[in-house]
């Protein structure tokens, strides 16, 4: 059984090659060997080895070792994570400890104890995993760390729509099957994702999420199948992309109609082959995700313009879930206002112990533009501004109006903090544009990308 996976032999003298791959190839699933150190480059750009055994002398230097320490530099600039064993007939401890202070996993001397090079090697080997494994994780971590910057909030609702919704989450959660969620912006499209991943058998491994419209078209593939160290200007070391940071778990796609043609086809590529090639490189990356993403935009007519590539969205609509706006449920409002209530009121530490009846039905009376999204920052500002414990209608005021008369319908503004002024445009764009994105951002001469970052700043 093979304990090595992907070995490189390279050694100048064919006889040491060839009675290293005899005892070797029971060992490992690949053992490939080489005479000529000069090519060591051209090989680890073609494969990814698990393990390099590398002889120190070759014929310009037979004794000092100084080859092969230039060659591990060499190796270890190409794969800082490589797992080398130094090999010759010629060393010393303070030539041993020498290598491994240079990055070395270890050293062996010939003429070599067989059991006790398979001991050495399997112990590298290990030493291999966990450097992989301690990469995997920094980047896992780097991106929950950015997660955690967006707090998540429950999915809750008890409207018929909604109740469908719960009932069809339940269903797909227990399969790895491609889900589609499609809403307007501030439904709970990614509360959704995660209700799915948190109820699947991938619970215990990572959520990861990217917005697709925030990534601009010249860093796609960097930022979804990663890249290795040099391949572009301000890549200074190796990254895994997003689909091996969530590898085991749940990748979340938002946005995901924003995307170009071009990187349709080479999203469906990925996903077709399961695999991925960071830039830079030529090696694929075989990933492991649940696939799930959402969109706010009218997918279907997007196919029939094709302005969307129907075969990818085959690939990822397996189940389709269709989050209904806030105005379709109108008796969540209630339910909705309560929960955000007490989530602001523990947050700011406020006396404020409800909502009036006036204030809830004004709240019903609403059409909500914004969704759910939209109701969360009002109640927020509604428990920070007020001067009663219990919320009445006058702390609530919609986008566009006054907050001192509710029925104004123009830009009145009662603050020249620049900050708010834009907060209160695009609101009054989102309400003029019944939430659809694309025409609030076309009003406010904005790309989707920069509506999306502001909207991400002000909470809304």
């Amino acid at each position: 059984m093979a304990t090595f996976g992907k070995l490189l032999i390279v050694d100048d003298d064919a006889d040491v090659l060839h009675a290293l791959q005899l005892l070797l190839k029971k060992h490992a699933s690949v053992v490939h060997t080489e005479r000529n150190p000069e090519r060591v480059p051209s090989l680890m750009h073609n494969t990814s080895y698990d393990l390099i055994l590398l002889d120190m002398n070759f014929h310009e230097d037979v004794t000092s070792g100084r080859e092969g320490f230039h060659w591990l530099d060499r190796i270890l600039e190409i794969d800082p994570a490589a797992t080398v064993v130094l090999i010759t007939a010629y060393g010393d401890i303070e030539t041993a400890v020498r290598a491994i202070k240079q990055g070395a996993a270890d050293f062996v001397l010939k003429p070599w104890q067989n059991e006790r090079l398979l001991a050495t090697l399997t112990a590298a080997s290990r030493l291999r995993d966990s450097r992989v494994e301690v990469q995997r994780l920094h980047s896992r971590g780097k991106q929950l760390s950015a997660d955690l910057d967006h707090p998540y909030q429950a999915f809750v609702g008890q409207a018929p729509s909604m109740v469908r919704v719960f009932n069809t989450i339940d269903k797909v959660a227990r399969t790895d099957a491609n889900v589609l969620i499609l809403g307007e912006n501030g439904t709970g499209k990614e509360l959704a994702a995660r209700a799915v991943h948190r109820a699947s058998q991938r619970a215990d491994e990572v959520f990861v999420t990217v917005d697709m419209a925030a990534i601009p078209e010249s860093l796609f593939e960097s930022e979804l199948f990663g890249h290795v160290k040099g391949a572009f200007t301000d890549a200074r070391a190796d990254r895994a992309g997003r689909f091996e940071v969530a590898s085991g778990g749940t990748l979340f796609l938002d946005e995901i109609g924003d995307l170009s043609p071009p990187l349709q086809a080479k999203l469906l590529t990925a996903l077709q082959n399961r695999q991925v090639v960071r830039v830079g490189s030529n090696k694929p990356v075989s990933f492991d995700v649940r696939l799930i993403c959402a969109t706010n935009m009218p997918i279907y007519e997007m196919v029939r313009e094709n302005r969307f590539r129907q075969d990818l969205l085959y690939r990822i609509n397996t189940v389709e879930l269709r989050i209904p706006p806030l105005q379709e449920r109108h008796e969540d409002v209630p339910l909705l206002a309560d929960f955000f209530l007490d989530m602001y009121r523990r947050k700011y530490q406020s006396a404020v112990t409800g909502i009036s009846a006036a204030a809830v039905a004004k709240l019903e009376k609403y059409h909500w533009p914004g969704n759910v999204r939209e109701l969360q920052h009002m109640v927020e500002r509604a428990i920070i501004m007020t001067e009663s414990t219990v919320l009445q209608p006058d702390d609530f005021f919609f986008a566009g109006q006054h907050e001192h008369d509710e029925t104004l319908d123009g830009f009145v503004f009662d603050t020249f903090n620049l900050e708010e002024v834009e907060k209160t445009v695009i609101r009054r764009a989102l309400d003029k544009s019944g939430g659809n994105i694309s025409h609030a951002a076309e009003q406010l001469g904005l790309t989707r990308g920069s509506l999306y970052r502001r909207l991400e700043k002000y909470g809304l």
